[in-house]
């Protein structure tokens, strides 16, 4: 791979790699865009083929992250970690605590928080070694598990693609098939079940799938025909890359709107595809950056009841996204994305006045000379 080319293509402001073989450490900190504030972003642990698709990995998400947190009105940037390896048998304190130290030498231009395959008890190790980590516990003073707040905007969303593609927004007795087992589809599952939904659930964890459907009324089903079931709704929320040309053609539901990070295995084809099927689609960094406005709470003393009353406006960012994308006769994911980039370019101007950084007091540009 030519790792300039693919960091400049994405326009990536920096890439770190990060090693310690006494420690098994292998990780890449990616850091996207800071124009409307530090990188935040999660640091996923997973036992990737070969280096460059952890490399692709995290510079596709990272680059998400910046228009997450952008389409969601918060004051940070996009950026994105991975550490390669297998989150069932390697994590030790001595591998977290070490790239914690990476983190620390970034100075605060990436702030990292929990992904696939971390958990709160891996950030506890890396807070040990940097302030600059959130999604810690409430004992700690952090706002704790982010996926609660992930899986209550994806239901938010989920109810405004509904008011959008049926003329209502209730999920009542609506076929939903959800691709994932994990938290923040346990948490989604919840919310669609207390409002009636009929639920179609699976995961390669086969146990793990039929506990949820268990509990949350609904039905098993296999992996491989999870998309395939004709349904109003279908939530990916297990691993990127799922809509692509292959189960495009085989989806028989009306609407895509799930908590999966990169759904479309590529964005710009695969965005054309579904909406040529008349197949409404939630760009996905916008139904799910609940999670990204509860760790961002975390930072500016605001609490979980904040974070979800923030994420209450999803349904609202969701609705000024299809009307974009109904006005200016693009997909929803190129609406998203022009909308991320017209807040990005208005707030970047910003950055042209000069403050003191004492006391906030701003200054035009300007050059003297004295004698």
């Amino acid at each position: 791979m030519k790792i300039f080319d693919e960091i400049s293509r994405r326009e990536h402001e920096q890439v770190v790699f990060c090693s310690d073989q006494k420690v098994g450490l292998r990780a890449i900190i990616a850091v996207h865009n800071t124009t409307l504030g530090p990188a935040l972003g999660g640091t996923r642990m997973w036992t990737y083929a070969t280096e460059d698709d952890a490399l692709q990995d995290v510079l596709r998400l990272s680059r998400a992250m910046t228009y997450k947190a952008s389409i969601a009105g918060l004051n940070l940037g996009g950026g994105k970690a991975v550490i390669i390896g297998d989150a069932a048998k390697d994590k030790t304190e001595g591998l977290f605590r070490t790239y914690g130290r990476f983190v620390e030498t970034l100075g605060g231009r990436f702030i990292t928080s929990a992904d696939v395959g971390t958990e709160v008890r891996d950030l506890e190790w890396i807070r040990m070694e940097t302030r600059h980590v959130t999604g810690v516990s409430p004992a700690l003073g952090g706002s704790g598990d982010p996926s609660i707040v992930t899986g209550f905007g994806v239901y938010m969303g989920m109810k405004a693609c509904a008011h959008e593609a049926f003329g209502s927004d209730s999920l009542k007795g609506r076929k939903i098939a959800v691709q994932g087992a994990g938290k923040v589809a346990t948490y989604l599952c919840k919310h669609l079940a207390e409002e009636g939904a009929e639920l179609y659930v699976t995961d390669i964890d086969e146990e793990k799938a039929k506990t949820s459907a268990k509990r949350f009324s609904g039905r098993y089903v296999q992996p491989e025909k999870i998309l395939e079931l004709e349904t109003d709704i279908v939530a990916p929320c297990a691993l990127g890359g799922i809509l692509n040309d292959e189960t495009i053609p085989k989806l028989k539901c009306k609407i895509v709107a799930g908590g999966a990070n990169n759904q479309l295995l590529d964005e710009t084809r695969h965005s054309r595809m579904l909406a040529e099927r008349n197949i409404l689609y939630a760009p996905d960094y916008a139904i799910n950056s609940g999670g990204l406005m509860s760790v961002g709470n975390e930072l500016t003393g605001g609490g979980e009841q904040r974070a979800l009353k923030q994420a209450e406006g999803i349904y609202d960012i969701l609705l000024r996204i299809f009307a974009t994308s109904k006005s200016e006769k693009i997909p929803t994911s190129a609406a998203a994305n022009k909308l991320a980039e017209q807040r990005i370019q208005s707030l970047g101007r910003i950055k042209h006045i000069f403050s003191n950084g004492s006391n906030g007091a701003a200054h035009a540009h300007e050059t003297s000379k004295r004698v």
